[in-house]
């Protein structure tokens, strides 16, 4: 019977590996939610990928009836959130879906940068924290201390804060008495009264129903055969089917004010149905939408190309078909004259970018290629013209250019005191950084300020931080804006033809060393061919750096024994003009491996 002052909205949020969707699977085991033939660790965890790495990638919503201890039963409906800071989006839409959120903090790790990132999103939409030891089953747990960093980091009180373990399921049942104690009943937002009003806080696409809209009603009803509009593009649908997560798809007779469930109402394509847009009553609507999600940018850029040309539209259709499940990619179709057509696609991180190679390959089995990914910068010509800069072949020429900017992120990096002397040395000397500040966080731990270029943490930063650090630090970053920088863009020459596919851009300070370690990667990467062939880096308009390649040689003296010098001379003379004279004419044929190159000119240093 629906009674909304009996439901509870609330969202876990969590550092990667914390524990999360390991918690959940307790709470469904405890209210019996699944049949146990079919509970597996991870439940949540939809995806092959996600079941494969252990990691969340997309929120995942579950409705719970808990039989608490004054005898009502109460609906509590969890989303299962990301923890990796490429899926941040993910997290703040679902915060939007809720009254309160558990903060899960693993008693062995202690607070992590990550943490911090997703309670500051919480505490901005106003939601009721619950702090939670998890992990506490394990022989290192260090309890005191991890509550102790939760009220010095976070700043939230750790007396009320409770001690679970996901793994036995100890204090578990505590937790979800504590939830609805201290989570607010969803009324203050609205009643079934109301006119009705909807937020989208996802959508996926299934290739026989449609889109499925994953709503959180904030007023009124919705019911199968009602007329309903999104108010972004006054679309008009009818409801098909109405139903909630517990946490297979379950069909309803309605959903009402405070309730989380799914929408189906033919809907053909997933951009008509935009993650943070209102639904409303096509008949009687709203006058103002509610608050919704500031547009996903995306970070990182990069090439994506099919293994075989042929495989062009078949790579196409399966962009199009992820991105009615992923509304943070972006792309765009392209031409390389190496790699042929293919598209240039925009990424909110490298594990995002590696997500979606990888779905590319196993469900839609096609090998393909994928690009060094680079940053947006942006350029301001002498004529006065802006323009965005999301390819290096784009970059203008230095005769044209007047000024160009770079993304600048806020870096945090929490980490043990006897790490920092090493970690502020990579990020001040290697990658560009500004040290802002220092605090304290617990014991032996602090957490470093540093304003960083973004293209200088894409590439390999978190793994040195790793290394440096022994696996105890951790980072979360945000963009702060662009600033002016003194960037060029780097040529690479084969056999004298620029290859527009292998250049980059660089700082100046780095211009050399980058271009060096480029060409003796070419160098080994690139077949010898029967002639010489220069690998030469241009930038600035002259070229910086250089290696050669060694023509195979047949050895046209032995037959010669003994005999006049001239002879010899003669037979090397002639060789010798055979080889320029197929330089001249010859193509060089430069493999695939090479134009991910630029990937690997970091790996000496790893």
């Amino acid at each position: 019977m629906y009674n909304p002052e009996l439901i509870r909205n609330i969202s876990i949020i969590a550092h990667i590996d914390h524990g999360k969707t390991t918690l959940v699977d307790r709470i469904l085991e405890i209210t019996k939610s699944i049949d146990n033939r079919k509970m597996h660790d991870q439940y949540l965890d939809m995806m092959d990928i996600e079941q494969e790495r252990g990691i969340t990638i997309k929120a995942q919503p579950v409705k719970i009836m808990y039989p608490a201890k004054d005898g009502n039963t109460y609906e509590i409906n969890i989303i299962d959130t990301p923890g990796h800071v490429d899926f941040t989006y993910e997290v703040s839409r679902s915060l939007a879906a809720c009254e309160g959120a558990v903060l899960l903090v693993d008693a062995s790790q202690g607070v992590e940068a990550q943490t911090v990132a997703n309670t500051y999103l919480a505490i901005e939409n106003d939601l009721e924290i619950i702090p939670a030891v998890n992990k506490i089953d394990l022989p290192n747990a260090n309890v005191e201390e991890t509550l102790a960093e939760i009220e010095d980091l976070i700043g939230i009180s750790a007396d009320d804060a409770l001690k679970v373990s996901g793994k036995t399921g100890e204090g578990v049942e505590e937790l979800l008495e504590e939830i609805i104690k201290r989570i607010p009943a969803p009324t203050s937002k609205g009643t079934s009264e109301d006119k009705l009003k909807a937020l989208i806080f996802d959508a996926k696409y299934d290739k026989y129903r449609g889109v499925i809209i994953y709503t959180r009603i904030y007023g009124g009803t919705v019911k199968t055969g009602d007329k309903i509009m999104t108010m972004s593009n006054k679309e008009t649908y009818e409801v098909v089917e109405v139903g909630i997560f517990h946490p297979e798809m379950q069909k309803t007779d309605s959903l009402s004010a405070g309730e989380v469930g799914y929408i189906i109402a033919g809907i053909k394509e997933v951009e008509l149905a935009r993650v943070g847009d209102t639904i409303t009553s096509a008949t009687d609507p709203i006058d103002e939408p509610l608050p919704g999600y500031k547009e996903v940018k995306p970070m990182v850029y990069a090439g994506i190309y099919p293994g075989v040309p042929d495989y062009y539209e078949e790579l196409r259709k399966a962009l199009d078909k992820l991105k009615l499940n992923d509304a943070a990619l972006t792309f765009n179709p392209e031409h390389s004259p190496a790699l042929g057509f293919g598209f240039r696609c925009g990424f909110l991180g490298l594990l995002h970018m590696d997500v979606v190679r990888e779905r590319i390959e196993r469900e839609f089995e096609l090998a393909i290629i994928l690009t060094a990914p680079n940053v947006v910068y942006k350029a301001k010509l002498k004529n006065g013209e802006e323009i965005e800069i999301h390819d290096p072949t784009q970059f203008p020429d230095q005769d044209l250019l007047e000024e160009v900017y770079e993304p600048y992120v806020k870096l945090d990096i929490i980490t043990p005191t006897e790490y920092m002397g090493g970690l502020m040395g990579v990020v001040q000397n290697e990658k560009r950084g500004e040290f802002v500040s220092v605090s304290n966080a617990g014991k032996d731990r602090v957490v470093m300020h540093f304003e960083v270029p973004l293209g200088e943490i894409i590439f390999d930063f978190f793994d040195r931080m790793k290394a440096i650090s022994r696996g105890y630090a951790s980072m979360d970053y945000e963009l702060i804006g662009f600033r002016k920088s003194d960037l060029l863009k780097v040529t690479i020459l084969v056999n004298r033809e620029p290859v527009e596919a292998l250049s980059f851009i660089a700082h100046r300070s780095k211009l050399y060393e980058m271009s060096k370690k480029m060409v003796e990667k070419l160098k080994d990467l690139i077949p010898k061919h029967q002639f010489e062939i220069p690998i030469q880096a241009k930038a600035d308009g002259r070229i910086i750096a250089r290696s050669t390649i060694k023509a195979y040689r047949k050895d046209v003296l032995a037959k010669c024994y003994g005999g006049d010098i001239t002879r010899k001379m003669k037979l090397l003379e002639k060789q010798k003009e055979g080889k320029k004279r197929m330089r001249q004419i010859g193509r060089v044929t430069i493999p695939q491996n090479a134009f991910l190159a630029i990937l690997k000119i970091n790996e000496e240093e790893k």
